[in-house]
């Protein structure tokens, strides 16, 4: 329950109150609401009033939250864990998770939250060139009228002056053979110093595996130094669609099985429909 949200739902309070002409009958018409509650968050005396109390208020008056607001859902806590400990001791992992369940957000999180680490969101249609131009773009560094080369040697330099460095990959299953390989140079260069994470859908891990089976140049060398190991994410569950849902002001419970029912695993689609919910309160 953010400050600029409590201050939101005041706003609105006031406005409710002189709609319904006084705080005792502004109370009346809420349930579980005292006037002197009212008066005390109209008052700015709102220190010992919990966040539960907040939202049942929100709720009552329909007021919610101009900004989404996220949770700690289970892959969530399972990536920044993951990501964590490839930073600190400068591991290489590759996790797989379906698409709509929350990589990319824990991974914006993180960086963040975390210094030296740089996230790259991969394309299909990125060259060896474009590749390391995205990444020493992240980086901060200038890369103008550098060769390929120049800009590899650039990378290596930078993150080797850096305190346990982490470059994470989202969707590195889009990225062709030519600049996946880049992941090889990078390990090799690397190696006990900086953290990496291949991160995409479980096309990846199909990737690599067919990749193997068919002696493609490369993929037995890129499996060996994820650890030959997938770390798959269990997906979006009830309970984190309650938390994100209760976080977002639906709190009532056949509202939230709907939003879970529909929501096929994909939390693109949970906060539609949470904000669909929302219009119709």
């Amino acid at each position: 329950m953010t400050t600029e949200f409590k201050n939101q739902i005041k706003e609105k309070l006031s406005v409710y109150i002189a709609q319904k002409g006084s705080q005792n009958k502004a109370a009346n018409s809420l349930n579980g609401i005292s006037a002197t509650l009212l008066s005390q968050i109209i008052n700015g005396n709102h220190k010992t009033i919990s966040a539960v109390m907040w939202r049942n208020i929100a709720t009552q008056i329909k007021c919610f939250s101009k900004k989404w607001l996220c949770v700690e859902t289970t892959d969530f806590k399972i990536i920044s864990k993951v990501l964590a400990d490839a930073q600190q001791h400068a591991h290489v992992f590759a996790l797989t998770g379906d698409a709509g369940s929350g990589k990319s957000m824990s991974f914006e999180i993180y960086t963040k939250n975390n210094k030296n680490s740089y996230l790259l969101s991969c394309a299909e249609y990125w060259n060896r060139k474009e590749f390391l131009t995205q990444l020493l773009s992240t980086m901060g560094v200038d890369y103008s009228g550098f060769s390929v080369v120049e800009m590899m040697n650039e990378i290596v330099k930078k993150l080797k002056s850096q305190e346990t460095p982490l470059i994470i990959l989202d969707e590195a299953d889009k990225l062709p053979d030519t600049v996946l390989y880049f992941f090889i140079t990078l390990y090799n260069r690397l190696e006990d110093h900086c953290g990496i994470a291949l991160c995409a859908t479980d096309h990846l891990s199909k990737r690599i595996n067919k990749g193997i089976k068919l002696n493609r140049k490369g993929y037995k060398e890129i499996n060996s130094r994820i650890g030959r190991h997938f770390i798959e994410l269990k997906g979006v569950s009830f309970i984190d669609i309650t938390q994100i849902c209760i976080a977002n002001g639906i709190d009532d419970v056949k509202s939230i099985k709907s939003i879970f029912a529909d929501s096929e695993g994909d939390l693109r689609r949970v906060k539609r429909k949470i904000q669909a919910v929302q219009n119709k309160i």
